[in-house]
């Protein structure tokens, strides 16, 4: 008796070993007690009572679906992106109402992600996810419906499509002066039909749509992703995340490329004649078909909600060991191993009334903890960079390098998407092949931040001159001049022409030169028609006054064409390497927090950084970047619209200083959030090691006590006989 009990604290893995053989020896008896207690009241089994669905195949379904449905929200995600200069010009509105649309979204989810985040743990989460993709789509079609109900797109031009004649209106209109206005200009006349014109704009619906989209979306990632990770195992957890994370980065390739389609096909195709317009899709003038693409993501996002109705609301939590014949005892058992720890149970059947009453002590939990704080004030702080640069990149590739829409769009979709998908899945596979613990996962995603962020540096020397356009960019005697006056605009050369300073109608003269209409270029006669009518006779092309002018834009691209490859290469180089820290940094923000408030947790930092990122980030760019605009267009009813040229330099600076300077930040903040992290993680180890000892030597008493009443028995002289009665007793 004395060499037991001073062998069991000298061995303590020997114990644990018998212990944990004593459990499986436990469960191996139930099983059979439970198989024999079937056979008499009937003779059916565990497995006739599971659902005709394996846990691993329903996992799997899941995976698939959910997948899907962050396919389909980032495609339609990604092609709203992609037609903001679309919508500009359509609506006639600057930049920071595209941001306060775009933001739109945001609102959406800003008012109810943190209620469904938090109910939506506790009840049919594959269905509530279904009820999202519903209002997904409905939202999609209703930001498409302003195309059907407002009229065709006129746009501002002097050009006109004459068939059969050969001699044109002379666009030097030789008024007298008296009929210009004290600024120089003419006077406006409202266009015929403003007067039937309804008092609400119509992106106002557009607005709606996109509000009503950000409610659909809100589910499907706080609750798809705490569901993988509740019934997934813990080395799969990562990976899974990993490949739904890098679907919902391959949707935009299709959605951008969807976006370079619509963009080349006129936006009234179907209904007026093609030959009748006069501008081109590098045009700034030039709106494409942009509803169409909402009408096909709609559809997409529609089908997404399908599977959803069909997976149930929870599955078995995987164990070490899952038989495939199983009891609820044995089902309960597992879910109670140590080794699940971080898993949630999901299938409570909670009361509403007691979840709403536990919801603000459980906020106020999550809040006080302060490697999360900082975890979302970092984030927070880098994805106002990163909205803010990916909402603007394909204007920015537009306006600086003198690409059309479709181009930039079919150039975002190819290349630099891609890089970011092969970066997020790289990333998962990465965390898994080197077991990344939370605090490698914290260092690799800030490693790869600021390596992303030096090279980012580079993209301020690859840099366009600006167009030349006379009376904007440099005055009429090719004196580099930025500043636009529209007073510049008026010159000798134009003198004797009655113009307008808000008309934008550019040609390109004989010189090179663009000049803002063709009677600004003092253009007294014209021929042809339609994308091939030549101007004559222009005073301010030539100094004899015989110079002819073309249509449309000066081709001066020969400086952009050189350094725009480069700047391609390492856009994909910088995507990539950033992209590779977004799953390890995603997997921190899991693991960093107690396994009840994960729902809660990601829901509040989706919340946080819609409300702080999403919905200010697109506005506050968009404000900055109309600041650098040289020409605004004018409304066909009065009042100015979409802008038509800018300036180069300014927005270079303006776009990409403001990018890299919010990123700056983010990394100073990460200085006090690894010394947080580091002193959590200590802390959660002495409590481990505290609470194994305590455990250990509460087990170590039981097991003492029961070999005292075995010495104690009625039948010492049978030693076999108390070695089996105590092995049952285990």
């Amino acid at each position: 008796m004395y060499r037991l009990h001073a062998s069991v604290p000298r061995n303590c893995n020997t114990w644990e070993t018998s212990a944990k053989k004593t459990q499986i020896h436990l469960w191996r008896m139930e099983e059979r007690a439970e198989e024999g207690h079937t056979q008499e009241n009937g003779g059916s089994d565990c497995a006739a009572r599971q659902p005709r669905t394996s846990p691993c195949t329903s996992l799997r379904m899941f995976l698939v679906a959910l997948s899907f449905a962050y396919f389909a929200k980032a495609l339609s995600g990604s092609y709203m992106k992609s037609t903001i200069t679309q919508l500009e010009r359509r609506f006639d509105i600057p930049s920071y109402l595209i941001g306060v649309i775009d933001g739109s979204f945001e609102i959406g989810n800003l008012l109810v992600i943190a209620f469904v985040s938090y109910f939506g743990a506790k009840l049919h989460r594959p269905k509530i996810i279904a009820v999202g993709c519903v209002l997904m789509s409905i939202g999609t079609f209703i930001i498409a419906l302003p195309h059907f109900i407002i009229g065709r797109y006129e746009f501002e031009t002097s050009v006109r499509w004459v068939v059969n004649s050969t001699l044109n209106p002379s666009p030097c209109r030789p008024d007298s002066p008296g009929n210009l206005t004290e600024d120089g200009t003419l006077p406006q006349v409202p266009a015929s039909g403003c007067e039937s014109e309804s008092n609400l704009s119509m992106w106002i619906y557009v607005l709606l749509g996109n509000v009503l989209r950000g409610i659909g979306e809100t589910p499907v990632q706080p609750l798809g992703i705490s569901y993988i990770d509740d019934f997934a195992t813990e080395e799969n957890a990562a990976l899974y995340v990993g490949c739904v994370q890098t679907i919902s980065v391959v949707g935009p390739v299709f959605g951008y490329l969807l976006g370079s389609l619509c963009a080349k096909i006129y936006v009234d195709i179907g209904f007026v004649k093609m030959e009748t317009i006069t501008i081109t899709p590098s045009d700034s003038r030039w709106v494409g078909a942009w509803w169409l693409g909402y009408l096909i993501a709609g559809v997409i996002t529609l089908l997404s909600a399908i599977p959803f109705w069909f997976l149930p609301r929870s599955l078995p939590v995987p164990g070490p060991e899952v038989p495939e014949k199983c009891t609820p005892e044995q089902t309960s058992f597992i879910k109670g191993s140590p080794l699940l720890k971080h898993k949630y149970s999901a299938d409570e059947h909670t009361s509403f009334i007691e979840m709403a009453k536990d919801f603000v002590p459980t906020l106020r939990t999550l809040l006080a903890h302060p490697v999360y704080l900082v975890y979302l004030c970092v984030t927070i702080i880098q994805l106002n960079s990163l909205i803010g640069m990916v909402t603007y990149k394909p204007k920015y590739i537009e306006q600086h390098f003198r690409q059309s829409a479709s181009k930039a769009n079919f150039l975002m979709g190819v290349i630099n998407i891609p890089a970011v998908a092969l970066g997020m899945f790289s990333g998962g596979l990465l965390m898994k092949r080197l077991k990344l613990n939370i605090m490698g996962a914290a260092k690799f995603a800030f490693g790869t931040s600021l390596i992303g962020y030096i090279l980012s540096l580079f993209f301020f020397a690859m840099s366009c001159e600006n167009a030349k356009v006379a009376g904007v960019t440099l005055s009429y005697d090719n004196i580099d001049r930025i500043s636009y006056d529209k007073h510049l605009l008026f010159t000798d050369c134009n003198s004797k022409c009655v113009c307008s300073s808000s008309d934008w109608d550019p040609v390109c003269g004989e010189n090179g030169v663009t000049y803002v209409s063709p009677c600004l270029a003092g253009c007294t006669t014209s021929a042809g028609s339609g994308k091939n009518t030549v101007f004559s006779n222009c005073s301010c092309v030539g100094v004899a006054g015989n110079f002819t002018a073309s249509t449309g834009h000066c081709p001066q691209k020969d400086d952009c064409d050189r350094m725009f490859p480069y700047f391609l290469a390492l856009s994909v180089i910088t995507s990539f390497i950033i992209s590779l820290g977004g799953t390890p940094g995603y997997m921190l923000l899991i693991r960093c927090i107690k396994p009840q408030l994960k729902s809660l947790a990601l829901g509040f930092h989706a919340l946080a950084t819609r409300t702080l990122a999403g919905i200010p980030a697109p506005i506050y760019f968009g404000a900055i970047i109309d600041t650098t605009c040289l020409k605004w267009g004018q409304k066909r009813c009065g009042g100015i619209g979409a802008c038509r040229i800018y300036n180069t330099t300014a927005y270079r600076i303006a776009y990409l200083g403001l990018t890299l300077s919010l990123r700056t930040i983010s990394f100073i903040i990460c200085i006090p959030g690894f010394i947080l992290l580091s002193r959590q993680l200590k802390e959660e180890e002495r409590s481990a090691i505290h609470g194994a000892l305590r455990n250990g030597g509460t087990e170590l008493e039981v097991l003492r006590k029961e070999e005292l009443v075995i010495s104690n028995s009625d039948q010492p002289h049978h030693p076999s006989e108390n070695n089996t009665d105590r092995q049952t007793r285990l």
